[in-house]
């Protein structure tokens, strides 16, 4: 769990892979459930690390290859725009969403190492634990409960980007007003 959650976060292309085998570790075996599930967010937390920091190391020049058209020049707008939301979302929600462009945008483009892996681990700790509580409730019907109510997640990841985005306005527009008050 731990090798494969490293590599899917680190760049290499597997779909579902690491959900999959933590949902049908914790419908075979309860008692290593959670332990699967600390696995797998030990490694999307190393994986995204090493993204981060290719991205990082290779800045601006390295991300235009991914972001300079298309759906990743939107992204990296999107990125621009929403900050580390576009991290935070897509790594907490089942529903695809694309994560290795933004996880690239915050290297590339300086955002503080720190603040990246706690948004990463506020979204993965979560979500592999309650995969791992859904694995071994529903046991095999997991992933066919997923699918049934994925319009559902899908509706949820969109309220909750809204909810947090317009948290983030609020608590910054109070911020700069406090600001101006003290600078006055």
């Amino acid at each position: 769990m731990l090798v494969l959650a490293i590599m899917d976060s680190a760049g290499v292309p597997i779909v579902g892979g690491v959900d999959l085998l933590l949902v049908t570790v914790a419908a075979l075996n309860h008692a290593s459930a959670y332990w699967a599930a600390g696995a797998a967010a030990i490694g999307s937390l190393i994986g995204s690390a090493v993204l981060f920091y290719i991205a990082r190391k290779g800045g601006e020049a390295y991300l235009s290859r991914f972001t300079s058209t298309g759906k990743g020049a939107r992204l990296k707008g999107w990125f621009l725009e929403y900050g580390l939301l576009t991290v935070f979302v897509p790594a907490l929600v089942f529903v695809p969403m694309p994560l290795k462009v933004s996880v690239l945008c915050a290297g590339a483009l300086g955002v503080s190492p720190v603040a990246f892996l706690l948004v990463v681990a506020a979204a993965r700790i979560p979500r592999y634990f309650f995969l791992a509580w859904l694995g071994t409730r529903l046991g095999n019907d997991t992933l066919p409960y997923l699918k049934r109510h994925t319009l559902g997640l899908a509706i949820f990841a969109i309220l909750l980007f809204a909810i947090l985005y317009l948290l983030i306005r609020v608590l910054d527009r109070r911020h700069k007003l406090a600001h101006l008050t003290e600078s006055e």
